[in-house]
């Protein structure tokens, strides 16, 4: 999917790591959310609350999910999933554009 219909998109942006990371949030008519945003290079974590898929649209990262300790590559028109209660590490290689959306259980 390229493109969302019918949405709304909050106009404020949450931004963290020193404006490093930069994401705003999709609502779908259904109440289900999604961010979309932009990470610069370098090394970040990140705490869950829900199970979230992260879909890398362009750049490439390495990514560190809690369970494991093997860090996993991932390019543009990749995907990977991250345990609800959980964390990961993330390495931005290249500045990565990314869609994560929140999944119920």
């Amino acid at each position: 999917m390229t493109e969302f219909n019918n949405v709304s998109v909050t106009k404020v942006a949450s931004i963290y790591f020193d404006g490093q990371v930069t994401s705003r949030k999709v609502t779908f008519s259904d109440g289900s959310t999604k961010t979309l945003g932009i990470m610069m290079p370098g090394e970040y974590t990140f705490s869950t609350d829900k199970k979230e898929l992260m879909e890398i649209q362009q750049g490439s990262v390495n990514v560190l999910l809690a369970d494991s300790d093997t860090w996993q590559s991932y390019t543009a028109n990749q995907a990977f999933e991250v345990a609800a209660s959980s964390s990961f590490k993330i390495q931005v290689n290249e500045l990565a554009d990314y869609c994560c959306s929140y999944l119920e259980e």
